[in-house]
């Protein structure tokens, strides 16, 4: 079994088989914020942060949510196309 560092989540990625909602969840995933709190931000419901993380790991073929953080965070410029996702204090 690799380590975490082994994982694909350095390399490119083809995060045109996300939809434009999933972009965004997975852009803010690297907060560490809690669904609740993401959903909260978003709009929408906590489930439906639950929904979308699940398709994004499985679209990308990554093993979890934390890994989808790692590539969030790793490909932060290539998702925000240039507009950064902050949850503000106030979310």
């Amino acid at each position: 079994m690799g380590t975490l560092t082994e994982a694909p989540v350095r390399g490119p990625m083809d995060f045109s088989v996300l939809t434009d909602r999933e972009r965004e969840v997975l852009g803010l995933l690297s907060s560490g914020e809690t669904n609740r709190r993401l959903a909260r931000h978003l709009g929408i419901t906590e489930r439906t942060v639950r929904a979308h993380t699940a398709s994004i790991v499985r679209k990308l073929c990554l093993r979890s949510r934390t890994e989808a953080a790692l590539v969030s965070a790793l490909h932060a410029e290539e998702l925000a196309g240039g507009t950064a996702w902050v949850l503000g204090a106030a979310d």
